[in-house]
């Protein structure tokens, strides 16, 4: 299994610490199968941590036009509504759930050019919540595809996730599919699409990042 990078330090830790905490309890309840029960608990909770960083590989095909879901979990949200950080007009946004279970990798959902990025701070409401798309830690980024079209990706923090990852600058190319960004432990992620994209998912839709067609661009 592959693990992605933000994992490098953070597994280590939580294998010292559930470690220790272990070997605390072992050593405080001398009952052999509460001992026996302790150890299959510390491996559960460890293989879950190592298992929530980890980095599948995808193989994207670039097609223009296509945009690709940015991350894997359930769309929860596809409305119309007016997008007024960087757009400054009406859209529609796609949104989509990443439970601690799914694979947290943000992905590009086009081809294009990163040509705008904020970074807000906020609160840490549950990633489904009406207002986390704009009261919640967020990045915003618009790309600029090659037709001239901008999209707006919004990652946003749930309530257990304290740490976005973005990696690319204003003015880097990107591919789709690339792995762009991270977000620890339960978030969303929002699309804003023109009004005329042919829309591919439902609400309830299950996604996979790099991979589900979310919706075609006119």
């Amino acid at each position: 299994m592959r693990i992605h990078k933000e994992g490098y330090k953070i597994i280590p830790i939580a294998a010292v610490i559930i470690g220790l905490l272990y070997w605390g309890l072992y050593s405080l309840i001398p009952v052999q199968i509460v001992q026996y029960l302790l150890g299959i608990a510390a491996t559960i909770f460890f293989v879950l941590i190592v298992r929530f960083f980890r980095n599948p590989k995808v193989e994207t095909p670039e097609q223009e036009g296509v945009v690709y879901a940015p991350a894997e979990g359930k769309v929860v949200v596809i409305e119309r509504v007016y997008e007024s950080e960087f757009l400054k007009e009406d859209r529609i946004q796609i949104s989509i759930f990443m439970s601690p279970l799914n694979v947290h990798v943000n992905r590009s959902p086009v081809k294009g050019k990163i040509n705008f990025f904020q970074y807000h701070p906020g609160k840490f409401l549950v990633a489904w919540h009406p207002k986390s798309s704009t009261d919640n830690e967020r990045t915003s980024i618009g790309y600029q595809l090659e037709n001239g079209i901008s999209i707006l990706m919004r990652q946003i923090a749930g309530a257990v996730a304290r740490r976005i990852a973005f990696y690319p600058k204003v003015g880097d190319p990107v591919s789709q599919g690339t792995s762009i960004g991270f977000i620890r432990f339960g978030s969303r992620v929002d699309l804003f699409l023109p009004l005329d994209a042919d829309i591919q998912v439902k609400i309830g839709d299950l996604t996979k990042g790099g991979e589900t067609v979310v919706a075609e661009l006119k």
